[in-house]
């Protein structure tokens, strides 16, 4: 694995351009850059990251970026990628972990989200975080067809369910510290 120091920040409007480039290169049917400056400017339900690199290698401006609704104590997770060359670091687990910290500090006390059958990787990184399949819905994404799988993961407020998590989250802060 490759050695990186970096930091989440949340995303501002600045951002907007850098996390469009990510964008179009991570899903089929990228969101358009008024949707996310609606999500910084008018949504008060919405919270979004980045990660940036605190190094002085050649390390593209933004490696990820991710964000949250919190509605009724549910943190649903709206997006998450992470730069094509960096995946495979554990930054997209780093980012998802501080999410889940940030939200259950707002109150969440469950996060729920969807994801593609077929994109196995985040399936396994949201199984290993304790996401639970609980749905299926028919023809969600709207370019390919494919069906979306929702999952949940309960008890946020939960010492069980919350202290291998923030663990975790320690393990990869101090990983990328910089």
């Amino acid at each position: 694995m490759r050695r990186l120091k970096a930091v989440i920040t949340p995303m501002t409007l600045a951002d907007v351009d850098r996390v469009m480039e990510l964008e179009e290169v991570s899903f089929p049917a990228p969101w358009p850059a008024s949707l996310y400056r609606r999500e910084l400017t008018r949504n008060p339900y919405s919270h979004y990251f980045v990660i940036r690199p605190e190094t002085d290698e050649e390390v593209p401006p933004i490696l990820g970026y991710g964000g949250y609704w919190i509605l009724d104590g549910d943190a649903h997770i709206t997006t998450i990628a992470v730069h094509p060359e960096w995946r495979g670091q554990r930054l997209g687990e780093w980012l998802l972990l501080h999410m889940l910290s940030t939200a259950r500090e707002q109150g969440a006390r469950t996060s729920s989200l969807e994801v593609r059958p077929s994109n196995q990787a985040a399936r396994r990184l949201y199984a290993r975080l304790g996401y639970q399949e609980i749905a299926r819905r028919r023809n969600y994404y709207p370019v390919t067809r494919e069906d979306a799988i929702v999952m949940e993961l309960v008890d946020l407020d939960s010492p069980r369910v919350w202290s291998p998590l923030q663990e975790r989250l320690a393990q990869l802060e101090k990983r990328f510290d910089p």
